[in-house]
């Protein structure tokens, strides 16, 4: 009976339990009612399942737009990328761009400059011997339609970005325009043959690497392990600012300067203010990183580098905006400054006493200096140093002077005999005899470098019918020039002929207006035009060096600064004929290295009387030649400018 009540209690339980589930107790309209039975009514589910889809939907629109706005941006960027790079020029301002037989450097990117209704592209294909077509592409007349979509893309953006957007291509505007106007002389086009001054000769590193058997290409290194400089750089890192990358004094310097740090096992960034120039290819060549960003990213390398060189006066805006950038602890920087104009003064006079230590290349350009920093008042937080330049290893190697690239199958008698072999070739290719004197000036062609000067001073000699006995020759500068020797009893004369190889053709540096009036005045004057050759802009001189019999440096003004090509022919016994200014008179020695003329119109007859002694006496050629070769072997080789450099560098970086 018990058992059976509890089991009637626990059904009399169930009841109550099943009408609170099942809702028959709760009424239609109550929330609990609508909660409990929505799952069950199949109109209910069928509105569910119609928001799932129409969400779907939703977020496959989202998909798309995000999908349509990176497309946008990657176009965007990359069009923004496209609108950087260097125009390229004709080949005296640069590379000929209608010659199809015209011989340029590599060229490893795609260059379009726009303007506002065009764009101006150039595409170089690597190669040893590449050409660069241009092409002008008119935005409304594209029927590719990339432009379009890629315009309709950018619409969609914020405007936010728009409004980004609009302030960056306005500086890329703003700086193809300059970069146009800095070029603009640049650009016009120059035959590479013209009857009126002659031929085009060389580069001849073809030639070089037959006769000698050896090329650049070839070394492995040539730091001195042992010495001061090595144990100093060894794994530090340090970064070097080109203020461009032509073929150039500076630049050149500034590459040998990365590249034995690189060999003495430094970790070396370079930071180029301006691609102009041929030296990219040379730098990748040589395995030396060159930065892409020359703002941010270069600043943040300066300042984990345990050192920051900067080889020109040029670099002084980045200089300025990289002390900003950086703290006290990161401020060491070496500022090799290689120029010695008044203007180049005046860019930098605002950073000069700001930098740790300033390096300059000649006694004669830190006085002019220092006595600019005086009239403005400026005090350096420590006392310049001068650190000249030297020959490097692959120049000091052919012309046979001991260095680090000989070895016993490329010893110096060796190199001896293989640079007479590659005079006689690349003199036969030139069409020069023996007896031809052949006088080289190696530099960019404007009027800082007196190219005018000296072609008139040739003109005194190919054109003057006078004769040899009636020229007298300058003995001393300082007396006002006055009579030195008669060309008296001088050597054979019969069948000699002057011939003058002027260069770099093509050069970044070149004024296309002045070496208009050098062919103008040459095709009014045919027998000089005979006498002229001309030659493209390499780093590949060993060739032109080993033919050349005398060297012109005729710079004009305060002087060259130093003169690298000075010394570089020195090493090569190749007497110098300079200007008695600035660094060259420091370098040449009068009557015994060679022999200095007057800057200006009073030093072209000086210079002619100079070009014709020399021309008839090949024994003075040689004393002369001999007397500063012997001068480069003792102060101007690659050791002892880094001996120089290692002092530098030191103080520099330590901590005091």
């Amino acid at each position: 009976m018990d058992e059976y009540q509890r089991s009637s209690g626990r059904q009399a339980s169930r009841p109550v339990l099943k009408s609170i589930l099942s809702g028959k107790s709760t009424s239609r309209g109550s929330p609990s009612y609508k909660r409990l039975n929505s799952s069950r009514t199949p109109r209910r589910d069928g509105r569910t399942g119609g928001f799932g889809t129409n969400c779907f939907r939703s977020n496959r629109i989202v998909l798309w737009l995000l999908l349509i706005t990176l497309w946008a941006y990657a176009g965007f960027y990359v069009q923004s990328r496209w609108a950087h790079g260097d125009n390229k020029e004709g080949i005296f301002g640069g590379i000929d761009e209608s010659d199809e037989s015209s011989e340029v450097e590599q060229v490893h990117r795609r260059d379009l400059s726009a303007s506002n209704d065009s764009l101006t592209v150039e595409i170089g294909i690597d190669g040893n011997q590449t050409h660069v077509k241009k092409m002008d592409l008119v935005l409304a007349k594209n029927g590719t339609g990339d432009v379009s979509r890629s315009v309709v893309a950018i619409k969609k953006r914020s405007k936010r970005s728009r409004r980004s957007s609009r302030r960056k291509r306005g500086n890329q505007k703003k700086a193809s325009e300059t970069e146009s106007n800095n070029n603009e002389v640049q650009e016009e086009e120059i035959p590479k043959t013209n009857a009126t001054y002659g031929m085009l000769v060389g580069p001849f590193g073809s030639v070089e690497d037959i006769v000698l058997e050896w090329s650049p290409e070839k070394r492995s290194g040539t730091c001195d392990r042992k010495s001061q400089f090595a144990r100093l750089v060894w794994s530090r890192k340090f970064v070097l600012i080109f203020h461009e990358l032509s073929m150039t004094g500076a630049p050149l310097s500034m590459m040998e300067l990365a590249t034995e740090l690189l060999s003495c096992g430094a970790t070396v960034s370079v930071v180029a203010l301006s691609r102009r120039g041929g030296l990219l290819p040379e730098l990748a060549r040589k395995k030396i990183k060159v930065l892409e960003d020359k703002d941010r990213l270069s600043f943040k390398t300066a300042m984990k580098a345990d050192l920051v060189i900067a080889g020109s006066a040029v670099c002084a805006s980045w200089i300025e905006q990289y002390f900003d950038h950086s703290v006290a602890g990161t401020r060491h920087l070496v500022w090799w400054i290689m120029e010695n104009r008044r203007e180049y003064f005046d860019r930098s006079k605002l950073v000069l006493n700001r930098v740790k230590m300033l390096a300059f290349l000649s006694e004669s350009q830190s006085k002019q200096w220092l006595a600019w920093c005086k009239e403005e008042n400026i005090q350096f937080k420590s006392a310049p140093s001068l650190v000249p330049l030297s020959v490097n290893d692959e120049l000091a190697f052919v012309a046979g002077i001991s260095c680090s690239l000989n070895t016993p199958a490329f010893s110096t008698e060796k190199m001896l005999e293989k640079r007479l072999l590659l005079r006689k070739s690349v003199r036969e290719e030139m069409g020069l005899k023996d007896s031809d004197m052949l006088v080289m000036a190696l530099s960019s062609i404007n009027p800082g470098k007196g190219h005018f000067l000296l072609l008139e001073s040739v003109h005194l000699i190919t054109d003057n019918k006078s004769s040899p006995n009636d020229i007298q020759i300058a003995g001393s500068i300082e007396d006002g020039g006055s009579l030195r020797k008669m060309l008296t009893g001088s050597e054979e004369k019969q069948g000699h002929a002057l011939k003058l190889l002027i260069g770099s053709v093509g050069s970044k540096s070149n004024k296309v207006p002045y070496v208009k009036a050098l062919l103008s005045f040459l095709s009014k004057h045919s027998n000089s035009s005979k006498s002229v050759l001309w030659t493209p802009a390499t780093t590949r001189v060993a060739s032109l060096y080993s033919a050349a019999d005398v060297y012109v440096i005729n710079s004009q003004g305060l002087g060259e600064t130093f003169g690298r090509v000075t010394i570089e022919a020195m090493a090569f016994g190749i007497p110098v004929l300079g200007t008695d200014a600035g660094g060259t008179k420091e370098i040449v020695e009068h009557n015994v290295t060679g022999l200095l003329h007057p800057i200006g119109r009073p030093g072209t007859t000086v210079l002619s009387e100079n070009l014709r002694y020399l021309l008839e006496n090949p024994s003075e050629r040689q004393r002369l030649g001999l007397a500063g070769r012997q001068k480069v072997k003792r102060m101007y080789l690659k050791k002892h400018m880094y001996k120089i450099m290692w002092e530098v560098l030191y103080n520099t970086m330590r901590v005091k």
